[in-house]
C-alpha cells in the first residue's frame, strides 16, 4: 500500500499538558485516554470528536504529577482544549490538567513545554488543625493527609 502524497496527509497539533493531582494517585495511560475521549465525545458530540481526533502520545506521571503529549488534528485545537478541560477526575480520582503549550512537531512540544514537571516533592510532619499530620510539599502547595483524604494547603497554612 502506498503512503499519500504529503498534501493529503493529515496535519496534527500537539498539545504540551501537565497533570497535577493527590499524591497517592495513581492514573494510568490508559485511564487518561478513556477519560479524554469520554470527555471530548460528551463536549463535542461523536462528529466533532471524531473531527478531533485526540490521542495521548506520550505520557509521563508519579508523586501526584506528570506531563502528556495530546495531539489534534490542525483547526481542532480549541477542541481539544475546551475536551481537556472538561476532564474532571480520572478513575475516581480528581486531576487538574493544564494546556502549557501548542506545537506543530513532537519534539517542538518537548523541548519547548515539557520537562518542567512540579517541583522536587517534599515529605514533613506539619501542624493542621492542632494535630501532628503528615504533608507533601511542592512549589508552594502542601497536601496535607487527613482521615478523610488530602486537603490542600500552601505553606502560610501550615506549621512545622
Amino acid at each position: 500500500m502506498k503512503h499519500l502524497p504529503k498534501h493529503l496527509r493529515p496535519r496534527w497539533r500537539y498539545l504540551a499538558v501537565g497533570i497535577e493531582t493527590w499524591p497517592d494517585a495513581s492514573i494510568p495511560r490508559g485511564a487518561f485516554q478513556r477519560s479524554l475521549w469520554y470527555a471530548a465525545q460528551n463536549l463535542l458530540g461523536d462528529p466533532g470528536s471524531a473531527d478531533a481526533d485526540l490521542t495521548v502520545v506520550t505520557y509521563e506521571f508519579g508523586d501526584g504529577a506528570g506531563e502528556a503529549i495530546v495531539r489534534a488534528r490542525r483547526g481542532e485545537v480549541d477542541a481539544a482544549r475546551a475536551a481537556l478541560a472538561c476532564v474532571a477526575d480520572v478513575d475516581g480520582e480528581a486531576i487538574g490538567l493544564r494546556v502549557r503549550g501548542v506545537s506543530g512537531t513532537i519534539r517542538a512540544c518537548e523541548e519547548r513545554y515539557l520537562g518542567r514537571a512540579a517541583g522536587v516533592r517534599d515529605e514533613r510532619d506539619v501542624a493542621f488543625e492542632s494535630e501532628s499530620r503528615r504533608a507533601y510539599s511542592r512549589d508552594g502547595a502542601v497536601d496535607v493527609e487527613t482521615p478523610d483524604g488530602f486537603v490542600g494547603a500552601t505553606d502560610e497554612d501550615v506549621s512545622r
